[in-house]
């Protein structure tokens, strides 16, 4: 498989990315690090850019953080991205993410409904008086010693709303720094055999924060659609980590 090495990181061929297509709308499973629109100051490639050039009408219809990987909705058509818009607008889409959390968390359907207020320059912080809605559940999906599996679906859309909300929790993702996250090293659960090369220094296991955007289901115009998204190289390499070291 061909791929594209912007500044260091490997992505693959826009059309590697497709896990559906039809007349109206592709679907990707957008690798990590790559920005869903082109960012302020220019320069790197896009979800939007690459799309462009696979279509030359496409249009993102929603985005995701530069770091999460997983489902990216692009339409086909300016009709297309209208009907999703609303769809999108009238939270009638049902978004489901998997985050790997710090701490050994019991979530059975937890809502976090705490207010976002965003501050700019991609800042935001929790404002009961001045925020914005902002609901999202969350369920434990697996539990290792250390860590937590959950699965996250914002009823709303604010900017880092997972995050912030799982913060607030005490159970940040692993590797969001901004939120106190702290990243995965191989050396704190494999605590026999583990040795480095004279001089080397050990790397986390990811190096961004674990956040996936696993399934989407919505319907336009009375026909429904449904994907899910496989697990990138790195998150599915820490979850195999922990099952193999932190059980």
């Amino acid at each position: 498989m061909k791929t594209l090495d912007v500044r260091g990181n490997k992505f693959p061929q826009f059309a590697d990315m497709v896990i559906h297509e039809d007349d109206n709308l592709i679907v990707i499973n957008k690798p990590p690090f790559l920005a869903s629109l082109d960012e302020r100051e220019g320069g790197e490639l896009s979800v939007l850019r690459l799309a462009k050039k696979y279509h030359a009408d496409a249009q993102v219809c929603h985005r995701l953080d530069k770091e999460t990987s997983g489902l990216l909705l692009i339409a086909k058509n300016p009709e297309t991205y209208r009907l999703v818009s609303i769809e999108f607008e009238r939270r009638r889409v049902t978004k489901v993410y998997h985050a790997v959390i710090g701490g050994t968390h019991v979530f059975e359907d937890l809502l976090v409904d705490l207010p976002i207020l965003n501050l700019g320059n991609k800042n935001v912080t929790i404002d009961r008086a001045n925020g914005k809605r902002a609901e999202t559940y969350f369920r434990s999906l697996r539990y290792f010693k250390h860590y937590t599996l959950v699965e996250c679906r914002p009823v709303t859309g604010r900017m880092h709303q997972i995050r912030i909300h799982l913060a607030t929790q005490h159970a940040a993702i692993v590797g969001d720094t901004l939120y106190k996250g702290q990243p995965v090293y191989l050396s704190q659960i494999k605590k026999r055999g583990f040795t480095l090369g004279k001089g080397q220094e050990e790397q986390p296991i990811m190096r961004r924060f674990a956040l996936h955007a696993r399934e989407l289901h919505f319907s336009i115009e009375g026909e429904e659609y449904h994907f899910e998204a496989a697990y990138p190289k790195d998150f599915a390499t820490l979850l195999r980590q922990l099952e193999k070291f932190d059980d």
